[in-house]
């Protein structure tokens, strides 16, 4: 299923049903929903809408909202993308996530991401597909994390995706503002905060410390970014309440075949597979 705006299409799912947030700007515009199942057969509904007002708006809680997808090196058998890359790392992780876990938690409604081998360097990402459109620009990530043994993560990697296709011919943009506490890394130093340049799919370094989180204490996150044109900008992070200017930006990246909005979170593990657990609390995207 997709929805379209004035003709931009700004979310997908794979399933047989939608239930998201759409950003349209105000004003009045064409709303259609396609659907095709696996035989071709194709239904349209095209809604007339009129958006009266846009203001700054918050998703919050969404450690606790539905929707949430994982993969690890490749995307699992029977998705969409079945075998494509997705964590990289080595082989399939053993990875749950449980939601609304009462301790530790900030406001009794954490989620609990818990990761264990069986293979070093392996990864898990999870996403959450919050939302589409393209009238917001601006984002401020906001979330708390707590782990129990930081001594056995390879990395933590906090993520914020926004695509569509303009173009109408399957052919979306991508803006991924992807960053990460390379706790272990192979970079000259490691223990940084790292950023994602998308257009060249790789790392890059900041001079910000990400020093090993204390163990069983809850983190606060924070990453101011916004989009300009084809450029993802990376403009503050805030860890803990000390506020680091970034101001670094990189091209995006075209030809994704996703369009949405969406938040993640990945979990790595070093070269000794040792099991460990994340929280997540009080998880919130703020969008104008």
């Amino acid at each position: 299923m997709r929805v379209y705006v004035d003709g931009v299409s700004v979310y997908y799912t794979s399933s047989n049903s939608i239930n998201t947030q759409i950003f349209a700007a105000p004003g009045q515009h064409t709303v259609e929903v396609m659907a095709e199942d696996n035989g071709g057969y194709i239904s349209a509904i095209p809604l007339n809408v009129t958006v009266t007002t846009q203001s700054q708006t918050t998703i919050s809680g969404i450690q606790n909202m539905p929707g949430w997808q994982s993969c690890s090196a490749t995307f699992p058998p029977g998705s969409q993308r079945a075998g494509q890359l997705c964590a990289a790392g080595n082989g399939t992780a053993v990875s749950t996530m449980t939601e609304g876990q009462t301790s530790p938690a900030m406001d009794g409604k954490s989620a609990q991401f818990s990761m264990a081998g069986p293979v070093g360097y392996s990864n898990m990402l999870y996403f959450n597909p919050i939302a589409g459109g393209t009238s917001v620009s601006t984002f401020v990530y906001d979330l708390y994390f707590y782990i129990d043994h930081p001594e056995r993560a390879q990395a933590l990697e906090f993520d914020l995706n926004q695509a569509y296709d303009d173009t109408g011919l399957g052919n979306p943009q991508r803006w991924t503002w992807g960053s990460e506490c390379n706790l272990k890394g192979y970079y000259p130093n490691p223990g940084r905060w790292d950023i994602w340049d998308d257009a060249n799919s790789i790392w890059r370094e900041t001079s910000v410390q990400c020093d090993p989180f204390p163990a069983n204490a809850w983190n606060h996150l924070i990453w101011n970014v916004h989009r300009s044109g084809d450029q993802v900008v990376y403009d503050t992070l805030t860890v803990n309440g000390q506020v680091y200017q970034i101001n670094t930006s990189y091209t995006n990246q075209g030809g994704w075949d996703l369009e949405e909005i969406d938040t993640a979170f990945q979990m790595d593990l070093d070269s000794n597979a040792e099991p460990y657990n994340v929280w997540l609390d009080e998880v919130n995207l703020t969008a104008y």
